[in-house]
């Protein structure tokens, strides 16, 4: 079965009837790995990633540069890719929450929709830039299926106002992830990110660090970029891009 692409398509997802304008991108080669078997044909096992983007009362968007970075880079590993505009954001219906919860709820439906119309997923990668990591950082981990995280430029330091005052929601729901002995989460940031210093960064780092200490706890890889600020621009786009690069590998 190949799966047609699209392009700011709505997708009405369940049971919230949330619409949300959606982009799906897909690899080169869709028939790579000829490995599970559907309906009496050999259908291939596939890889999505699903990215979240930066704070919508800021301008955030699913066309945001640094998300097409990304996504290119994901394309390249094989991924099938979808990005979209969360609630109350471009077409999409509804409306944005201070706190976060919705949008959290949303994308939960959102995969569910991708693993009903996308056959033979065997892993699924939540890639949250800005304010979409804090999303992306509540997303549990699916049954039976691979279940990986990207947490790109958490807004540290602005991450109380951003959540309404919610932000100990948010550590524990990172927490809680990384505490999960198949969790696979990878954190990068950069030494010049325009909203959270370095040391504040550095010291959160080191705690979640103690977070996967011992035995029975997730994977944890943290990278931080010299030079990058919150826009991974011009230079610090092709190191991101090693980054994720080697981390995919």
């Amino acid at each position: 079965m190949t799966i047609r692409p699209f392009s700011h398509e709505l997708i009405e997802i369940k049971p919230s009837g949330v619409t949300l304008e959606t982009s799906l991108s897909c690899p080169a080669d869709d028939h790579a790995e000829i490995l599970a078997h559907h309906d009496g044909q050999f259908e291939p096992k596939r890889k999505v990633a699903v990215c979240l983007h930066p704070w919508s009362w800021l301008g955030g968007r699913m066309d945001d540069p640094v998300l097409h970075t990304v996504e290119d880079q994901l394309l390249k590993s094989g991924y099938y890719v979808l990005r979209y505009n969360s609630r109350g954001v471009g077409r999409s219906s509804g409306w944005p929450s201070f706190t976060g919860t919705r949008e959290a709820e949303d994308l939960r439906e959102l995969v569910h929709w991708a693993l009903s119309q996308i056959p033979s997923i065997e892993s699924v990668l939540i890639v949250g830039y800005s304010y979409g990591s804090l999303i992306a950082s509540s997303f549990p981990l699916l049954d039976q299926i691979k279940t990986s995280h990207i947490i790109l430029s958490y807004p540290l330091g602005p991450r109380s106002w951003l959540t309404a005052f919610n932000g100990k929601l948010y550590t524990a729901a990172l927490n809680s992830l990384l505490h999960e002995p198949r969790s696979n989460v990878l954190i990068i940031y950069g030494d010049q990110d325009d909203f959270t210093g370095v040391g504040s960064y550095d010291s959160w780092a080191d705690a979640l660090r103690k977070e996967v200490q011992g035995e029975g706890r997730g994977t944890l890889e943290i990278a931080k970029v010299k030079g990058a600020t919150h826009f991974w621009r011009d230079d610090s786009s092709r190191k991101l891009v090693r980054v994720i690069q080697n981390w995919l590998q």
